[in-house]
C-alpha cells in the first residue's frame, strides 16, 4: 500500500481527517489527527512517508487553513482550529485552489492545457497558497489570455477555410483588441448557434474575458495599494475552471460547412 502513497494522496487523506476532527471540539488535536491520517494511509513506521505527512500537516498552518489553539482555555498546541480559509478549502475540497493537487487533477480530467497556460496556472496556484493574491490574479490572467489567443488561432483557421476575410484586429498585438475582435465575430454567428452552445457562450465567455481581466488589471497596474484579498484572489482561479474545457473545433467537415453555421464550437462543463 505504501508504494501507492503520493504527496497528493497524503494531503487528500489529511484534509479528510481534518474535516472530521474539526467537528469534534477539543478532540481536534495534532496527535489525534496525525495518528488517524497515518493509519488510513498505512504508513506507520515508514519514516519518509511519516515526514511527508508532517510536512503536509504544517503546510496547513503555513497556508493559513489551520491555527493553533481551540479556545481561551486551550490556546496552544496541540489544540487547533479551522480558520475561515480552512473552512472555505474544505467546502470545495476537490478543486479549491488551496488544494493544488485536486485543482490540477480536475483540470487534467476536463481538458489539456497548452504549455503556456499550464505553466501560468501552476505558478498561480503556488502564489495563491503563499497568500500572494495579486500575483495569483496576474498569473491566471496570463493563462486566460493564452487561451484567448488559442481561440483566435482556431477562429482564423476556420474563417480561412470558409473563405471569409480576416479582420485586421484579430491579428493585433494587443490582447484587448484581439478579444474585442473575437467577441464581434462570435456575436455575428450567435443566432445560428444551437441553444446549448449559445447559452454557454452568453453565460461563460463574458466572465472569462471580463471578470478575470478586471481582477488581473487591478492587481497588475500600479495605480493603487489596495490589496487583492484571499476572496478576490481566488475568483480568477475558480472562474478559470469552466474555460479549461473550452475545446475549439469545427461544427462539421470543412468541405460541407456553410457560412451560416457557427465558426467554432465552445464546449463548457
Amino acid at each position: 500500500m505504501e508504494e501507492n502513497v503520493t504527496g497528493g494522496r497524503i494531503k487528500e487523506v489529511l484534509l479528510e481527517v481534518v474535516e472530521e476532527y474539526a467537528k469534534k471540539g477539543s478532540q481536534f488535536q495534532q496527535n489525534s489527527v496525525l495518528s488517524e491520517a497515518a493509519t488510513r494511509l498505512g504508513i506507520r513506521h515508514n519514516e519518509n512517508l511519516e515526514q511527508a505527512l508532517l510536512t503536509a500537516w504544517h503546510d496547513r498552518f503555513r497556508e493559513g487553513q489551520l491555527a493553533w489553539g481551540f479556545n481561551l482555555s486551550n490556546p496552544n498546541a496541540p489544540f487547533c482550529h479551522l480558520t475561515n480559509k480552512g473552512r472555505e478549502t474544505l467546502g470545495n475540497i476537490s478543486r479549491d485552489p488551496s488544494n493544488i493537487d485536486g485543482y490540477i487533477a480536475h483540470l487534467n480530467k476536463e481538458t489539456t492545457l497548452n504549455d503556456i497556460a499550464d505553466s501560468y496556472i501552476k505558478e498561480a496556484l503556488h502564489a495563491y497558497n503563499s497568500n500572494c493574491f495579486k500575483a495569483t490574479a496576474v498569473m491566471v490572467g496570463c493563462a486566460a489570455e493564452s487561451l484567448s489567443l488559442e481561440l483566435r488561432d482556431e477562429l482564423v483557421a476556420k474563417m480561412t477555410s470558409l473563405g471569409k476575410s480576416i479582420p485586421k484586429k484579430l491579428n493585433d498585438w494587443r490582447i484587448r483588441t484581439v478579444i474585442v475582435a473575437i467577441n464581434s465575430e462570435l456575436d455575428s454567428v450567435k443566432s445560428s448557434m444551437d441553444v446549448k452552445l449559445r447559452e454557454s457562450y452568453i453565460a461563460y465567455w463574458p466572465a472569462f474575458t471580463q471578470q478575470i481581466r478586471a481582477v488581473r488589471n487591478e492587481a497588475g497596474h500600479p495605480i493603487s495599494v489596495d490589496p487583492v484579498t484571499n476572496s478576490s484572489g481566488s475568483v480568477p482561479s475558480v472562474v478559470f475552471h469552466p474555460f479549461m474545457k473550452y475545446i475549439f473545433e469545427n461544427q462539421s467537415d470543412k468541405s460541407t460547412v456553410s457560412p451560416a453555421e457557427p465558426i467554432v464550437a465552445v464546449n463548457v462543463p
